[in-house]
């Protein structure tokens, strides 16, 4: 996630984030020095033409608040169209509830507690750090684990030209007919400290620790409960979100390339700061999909036990906007409006004490209705 108000950084956060620095970091810093010169082609609106910057530049902008896409790799129109010989069918109403509402009971923040203490004890998980390179290999044999011994879920690297690979976990679907027509839920591992990315301390509990361990839960339940769809479910952690979806980029255009047709996917990017305003699940009405947001409120509504409220993200806010770029129907929720959101994400102070773990799994159910729903066949 891409977004933070200056106004709360306080200097003491900065000295400690110094102080803490460990050698390994220090190394870190080494190995990404070289790159900083290197320029990048970055977008940070539809309707403006993108520039060429450097890292630093880049890092200027995550400063700020200002939300971007880095598309050196992709530098194409920001929006393209799906073939006309296919387009995806979004239902209107929930009709599955039979089958939803047993893997929902079986849901526990027990491991979500265990997982995100784990996963935020790395120093950092930015893309190009040791650490994200560690955490990454952490996080993927959790999700092994947890699919260990079901022959119809796979979990394989989806690798990049930096150590910290993304993560693809998939359910096979039972109408092989359907291989290629896929429901996706998704989150990102990475983290990053705003003031020094590439070696300062970022624990990144809610950003997105938080949607990481949330659709984890929901996956496990789901392989551990017998959840055989009708077409491909997969699960995705994507790895260089803050660096300007790299990672989401790089999958969503091998699918692409490849002739994969992704009916929906719905992005989880921080989802366990409780606001002001009390526990919501917060669905995103801009750069989103309509009709597939619109089924969204539905989902809410019938497998929830909090409310939604509606906010506005801006341009490539998390990694749905990936998806939507290469014209697939992609959603977005979080743990609150924007305004209420939890303010310390990008600092040493994205921990776990701020957090909630039965809000986390208020959005494990949506993504549990999700999977479940959107598997079906229905005309």
């Amino acid at each position: 996630m891409k977004f933070l108000s200056l106004s709360l950084l306080s200097i003491s956060a900065l000295s400690t984030l110094v102080s803490a620095s460990p050698l390994a970091a220090s190394i870190d810093q080494l190995r990404v020095s070289a790159s900083e010169t290197e320029r990048r082609l970055i977008q940070i609106s539809e309707d403006s033409p993108a520039k060429w910057m450097t890292e630093s530049d880049k890092e200027s902008l995550l400063r700020a608040g200002i939300k971007f896409m880095d598309i050196t790799e992709y530098p194409e129109p920001s929006v393209s169209s799906l073939s006309t010989e296919w387009q995806p069918f979004i239902p209107v109403k929930a009709e599955y509830q039979d089958e939803v509402l047993p893997f929902i009971g079986n849901l526990t923040t027990d491991t979500m507690k265990a997982n995100l203490q784990e996963f935020t004890s790395f120093y950092n998980r930015y893309y190009k750090s040791s650490y994200g390179a560690k955490s990454c290999r952490w996080l993927i044999q959790q999700i092994r684990d947890v699919a260990k011994g079901y022959n119809h879920v796979s979990v394989n690297e989806f690798k990049h030209s930096w150590d910290q690979f993304s993560i693809i976990a998939r359910f096979e679907g039972s109408n092989k007919d359907l291989n290629d027509e896929l429901v996706i839920v998704g989150a990102h591992q990475d983290s990053v400290n705003m003031w020094m990315p590439s070696f300062g301390r970022s624990p990144g509990a809610d950003d997105d620790g938080s949607g990481t361990v949330t659709i984890l839960e929901a996956f496990r339940s789901l392989v551990h409960n017998g959840f055989k769809p009708e077409r491909p479910v997969e699960f995705h952690w994507y790895s260089g979100e803050e660096a300007g979806l790299l990672g989401s980029q790089a999958v969503s255009r091998a699918y692409e390339q490849e002739g994969k047709k992704v009916v929906a996917m719905l992005q989880n990017d921080m989802t366990g700061y409780v606001g002001a305003k009390g526990p919501v699940i917060g669905i995103v009405t801009d750069h989103v999909d309509e009709k597939l947001t619109d089924f969204l409120k539905t989902l809410v509504d019938n497998y929830a036990g909090i409310p939604y409220t509606l906010t506005k993200c801006g341009y490539a806010c998390s990694d749905h906007a990936s998806w939507r770029k290469v014209g697939f129907p992609s959603a977005f929720t979080i743990e609150s409006a924007f305004e209420d959101s939890n303010q310390h994400i990008h600092t040493t102070g994205d921990t776990i004490d701020k957090l909630s773990f039965d809000h986390m799994k208020e959005f494990s159910k949506v993504a549990v209705g999700f999977s479940v729903e959107l598997s079906h066949v229905r005309k």
